[in-house]
This record gives C-alpha cells, structure tokens and sequence, in this order.
C-alpha cells in the first residue's frame, strides 16, 4: 500500500513537468540554450500557428528552474514586431514552473524578434526568438565570379555600400 502511494506522488510530480517540455495540446517546444553564468532560468517556447504579416500569433512560453523569489521575465521586441498586450512584465513564482501565452503582429515580411530577458538572483539571461512571415529565399544573391590576387590567392569582389 505504502509502495502505491510513492508511486502515485512520484507520478503526480513527474507528469506536470512532462506536460511542460511537450507544452499546451502535445505541441513540442524549443528549449533556449542556458548559459552557466545566466539567471537558471529554463525558457522554452513555441510559436502557434503561421505568422501572417499584418495578423497577431500566438508564442507560448514555459519557464522553469526558477529558485529565488523575486525572478522576473521582461519582453521585448525588434525587427517589426510588435506585442498586443501593454504588458512587458511578469514576476515568476519561486519553485514553480510558469507559463505565459504572448501575442504577437508582425508588420511584414521577414524575420522579427520577440527578446525574452529573464532575471534571477542578480543575473539576467537573454532567449530571441525568431518570428518568421514568408518563405526564406532558396538561393543566395548572384555574386561576382572569383578574382586571383598577384600572390595567386583566390578573392571574391565584393561591392562596399
């Protein structure tokens, strides 16, 4: 009876973190790389559905390993992004994991930055995440042909703005 019950406490703690690392409906996210000598902060995100020029999206995102009370997530965005919400903000709960679903406008085409800075115990850990409107092109720009220097080293010109 005692071995049932270690095994349903067990089980209990276990799946909610499962449910994290898969996110809301099994949608899978992406885990930012942590650095040693960042917040310890775990952030994990997701963006749902197609970005779409002009139309909000959803970016989900999950955080955990947060130790101290006190721990703080601020948004910010780059690249003609722009959030929905006023709020930037949010304090995270001591030994808790922690969601928040942001939504976010692309004004065009391309490649906008929704920043996630965290902050634990003094130290501050920055996640970008990429919001991606249309398809990349499939072949880099033309280029002039290769050049060969006096010294017969290979140089491919390039034009300076």
């Amino acid at each position: 009876m005692k071995i049932a019950a270690a095994l349903a406490c067990a089980l209990a703690l276990v799946l909610p973190l499962a449910a994290t690392a898969a996110g809301p409906a099994g949608k899978p996210m992406t885990t930012a790389p942590m650095k040693s000598n960042g917040s310890g902060v775990q952030v994990q995100y997701r963006v749902d559905g197609t970005p779409e020029a002009g139309r909000p999206v959803a970016v989900v995102l999950a955080f955990d390993g947060i130790a101290a009370a006190g721990a703080t997530v601020r948004l910010a965005t780059e690249g003609g992004l722009t959030l929905s919400s006023a709020e930037t903000t949010r304090s995270l709960p001591a030994g808790q994991a922690a969601t928040w679903t942001v939504e976010v406008v692309p004004a065009a085409s391309g490649i906008g930055y929704l920043n996630v800075f965290t902050t634990q115990a003094g130290a501050t850990s920055a996640t970008s995440i990429p919001v991606s409107v249309g398809k990349p092109s499939a072949t880099m720009p033309a280029s002039g042909s290769l050049k060969q220097s006096t010294d017969g080293e290979k140089i491919l010109p390039m034009q300076v703005k």
